[in-house]
């Protein structure tokens, strides 16, 4: 929020520098995000009326005009401006005035005429934006006054960045208030009396959607004079608040806006149809807002509405069809309060953000809407005239109730190492305007006011205490406190293990957005809606990922954009998928690899990595488990993998994960140029291991046999090898497949899978016939499941 200095010391003026205020707000909690002045460095300049004009006798595009404003007289001026002309009262730099820039003003000569001073415009002081001319100040200047001076330029505004929930300082009262409480210094806020109905007119307003709006205010105010224009001071805080005047109505509610932090809208009462309706939207009910955009309401909306249609997004901006405008004679006013639950998220919804949606989502402050309304109300009436009617006020039970907070004096001490006197708690948080309704010997307790929404526990009061006293002047200690450490046991590995691991083979960890493109999330995993955000940051990060896999090939596909050919990436994070109450919350780890399979140099090859290299990074994992053998691969399925490269991984018989090939057609919706290979694994099943065992290594030679196996090739080579272990017997300790062959000499139909089978025993020397006793066994069996024949 941006605010003039001048505008807040008109509240409250303590005896301080600009420097010292802004030091003392960001101290506070309240950063300042910049200081600017108001109009830049320039002296010698008055405000000047132009008493006469004549053409340039040399130039179509100057006029010599005749200026009053110095003691001595008129002074004549060759000007440029299109808007020069007699009775405008302007910005004059008279002979030796200095302008930004170092810019200084002499006598001279313009196409032979004599110009002494120099009229002036809002960008040569750097008062502002308008370029197209002189800048026009109003009929009432006073000629001959220091411009400086006269329109206070001397005013500096400070832009405070507030969190979210610290709404109550959105407008001057706010942080007036603040910095009343922090120099201990008395808030001179305006006198709001009410104003006497002199109508008796009033206008039906009926709560329908009750839980979302517990209070709103309206009044009548007919025969107003829109014609008339805001007066140069309001126009003045607005410009510096950085909101543009429009009209006298609107101006005012702005003005009230920004001075008690109440957003207000005005109806045009002729354009009202039977009475106020504050209720839920049809789903797609059409309405035309103030700016001419024309929006489709969603039902979850808001809307203040009358008996025929919608008139205004509630809370966040009005319709155009009940709007004031220059025929206006009668409006209807409306100050409320608006959960802001039910603001919140509306106004970008829709691609909006106003400064009524930024104050209504944080919350307001419950008890201001009559204040605001009879504020505006003065205002309206003093500057474009009209009779107000009484105010119309209506609520209901659901409006928030005042909250009492508990501060016990051990938790002071506790939480801010600090021994505060009972008398320093009750007035720190008297003055921020939290009652005090009950001491008691533990403490006290407190009231929190209607417009602290973020005051609702013990450690909110402990935060203000510590704010208003001084973050910098707390005192610091050691922290003291035994740590005992947790046991960790041996059959649980920790994240960080699979992650050195994985970065020891020469992967690099991504961590990628958990929101992603719902188009992106369905080609990934069509089988699943992923879940959508009511309120997403953006489009394309509207939906919840049901797979890690989308994240990852996007940060490979924005390396391959930066010429980064070879990729080994693997991320840890959550998925979310659908449920009955909700959604599931899964852990996940993925990884992909992409490119040549070593680094680029004159000593390695520059084949390009496949599905196997990948698999034997997933079986190292695994190995560091200590439980490899619960592991198996099996050919699978899957939407987003390739259909001839694609395993599912199981751990006991049950599915954990899948890795495989990227599907051509996705790599090439993706934009992947060449074969990608990832692999997605819950990672529960990794995370638990075994506790390594020793066995005495055995004194005894071991034996090997090999045996090549002629099979169908629609036989697994996974169901060979547990075949096989399972017939050869305890002695086996080793089975490998060294050869897979298929080709000449070899039906069509079958492949050759060789294996070598590795025996040893404890405690003595196997003998030849008890070898060959198991691999007899072995291949008795084969050929009788598997139809194989030795080779």
């Amino acid at each position: 929020m941006k605010v003039s200095e001048s505008w807040l010391r008109e509240w409250v003026n303590p005896a301080i520098s600009t420097d010292e205020l802004v030091a003392q707000l960001t101290m506070a909690g309240l950063e300042v995000d910049g200081v600017e002045s108001v109009a830049g460095e320039f002296s010698g300049v008055i405000v000047g009326e132009i008493v006469a004009v004549e053409q340039h006798p040399d130039a179509d595009k100057l006029r010599v005009c005749q200026v009053a404003g110095l003691p001595e007289g008129q002074m004549q001026v060759v000007c440029g401006a299109p808007n020069a002309r007699v009775g405008l009262k302007a910005p004059f730099a008279t002979i030796g005035a200095k302008l930004p820039g170092d810019f200084q003003i002499k006598k001279a000569k313009l196409r032979g005429v004599e110009s002494f001073g120099m009229l002036c415009g809002q960008t040569e002081l750097e008062a502002g934006d308008d370029d197209t001319g002189l800048w026009e100040l109003a009929a009432d200047a006073p000629v001959g006054a220091d411009l400086r001076e006269y329109l206070k330029l001397d005013d500096k505004l400070i832009e405070v960045d507030l969190t979210p929930n610290r709404s109550d300082c959105l407008s001057v009262k706010g942080l007036a208030r603040e910095i009343g409480v922090l120099n201990r210094t008395s808030v001179e806020s305006p006198a709001i009396p009410a104003v006497a109905p002199v109508l008796s007119d009033t206008f039906a307003v009926h709560l329908e959607a009750e839980a979302a709006c517990s209070r709103y205010v309206g009044r009548v105010i007919r025969n107003i004079d829109i014609s008339r224009p805001s007066p140069a001071w309001l126009q003045d805080k607005l410009t510096r608040a950085g909101l543009r005047s429009i009209d006298a109505v609107v101006d005012v509610t702005n003005y009230v806006l920004m001075e008690l932090g109440q957003p207000m809208h005005a109806f045009d009462l002729q354009k009202l149809q039977g009475a106020i309706h504050v209720r839920m939207a049809q789903q797609d009910e059409p309405l035309t807002l103030l700016d001419g955009q024309e929006i489709k309401l969603n039902a979850d909306t808001l809307v203040i509405a009358d008996n025929q249609e919608a008139l205004a997004i509630a809370g966040v901006m009005g319709g155009k069809a009940t709007s004031v405008s220059n025929a206006t004679r009668d409006i209807f006013l409306e100050s409320a309060f608006f959960n802001p639950i039910a603001i919140a998220g509306r106004a970008r919804s829709y691609g909006l953000h106003t400064d009524s949606s930024h104050r209504f989502e944080r919350g307001v402050d419950y008890e201001l809407q009559v204040e605001a309304m009879e504020r505006a109300t003065a205002l309206l009436l003093e500057i474009v005239g009209g009779q107000a009617g009484p105010i119309i006020h209506v609520t209901n039970d659901h409006l928030p109730k005042k909250r009492e907070i508990n501060l016990r004096r051990a938790r002071i001490q506790s939480g801010l190492s600090l021994d505060m006197a009972s008398a320093e708690v009750v007035d720190i948080l008297g003055r921020l305007g939290l009652a005090l309704t009950e001491e008691h010997a533990e403490g006290w307790t407190f009231s929190a006011p209607s417009y602290r929404f973020d005051i609702a526990i013990e450690a909110d009061l402990l935060e203000e205490l510590a704010r208003i006293y001084g973050y910098n002047r707390l005192p610091t200690r050691s922290l003291a406190k035994p740590l005992a450490i947790q046991p960790h046991p041996e059959v649980q590995l920790g994240l960080p293990v699979l992650r050195r691991h994985l970065v020891s083979r020469g992967y690099q960890e991504a961590i990628t957005y958990s929101f992603i493109e719902p188009k992106l999330a369905s080609l990934f995993d069509p089988q699943t809606e992923a879940i959508v955000l009511r309120n997403p940051i953006s489009a394309d990060m509207s939906a919840m990922r049901t797979s890690l896999l989308p994240g990852l090939v996007s940060a490979l596909r924005y390396n391959l954009n930066r010429q980064q050919e070879r990729a080994r990436l693997f991320e840890s994070g959550l998925r979310f998928l659908p449920a009955a109450d909700g959604f599931n919350q899964q852990a996940m780890l993925a990884g992909l690899i992409y490119g040549p399979r070593n680094p680029e140099s004159w000593a390695n090859p520059s084949d390009w990595v496949d599905f196997y290299d990948l698999k034997g990074d997933l079986e190292s994992l695994i190995g560091i488990t200590g439980y490899a053998a619960g592991f198996t691969f099996k050919a699978a399925v899957h939407p987003a993998l390739h259909p001839g490269q694609t395993a599912a991984i199981y751990r006991d018989g049950e599915l954990q994960g899948y890795l495989g090939a990227l599907h051509p057609t996705l790599q090439q919706q993706v934009d992947i140029p060449k074969a990608v290979y990832v692999f997605e694994i819950a990672l529960s099943s990794l995370l638990a291991a075994r506790v390594p065992r020793f066995e005495p290594l055995s004194r005894f030679p071991e034996v090997r046999r090999d045996l090549a196996l002629v099979v169908g090739r629609e036989i697994a080579a996974d169901a060979l090898l547990d075949a096989v272990k399972n017939q050869a017997g305890e002695q086996l300790v080793d089975l490998k497949v060294f050869d897979v062959y298929m080709g000449k000499g070899i039906d069509p139909h079958r492949k050759s899978v060789a294996m070598g089978l590795t025996f040893q025993h404890p405690s003595r020397t196997l003998t030849e016939d008890e070898i060959s006793a198991s691999i007899d066994n072995v291949v008795r069996y084969l050929e009788a499941n598997f139809a194989a024949t030795l080779r």
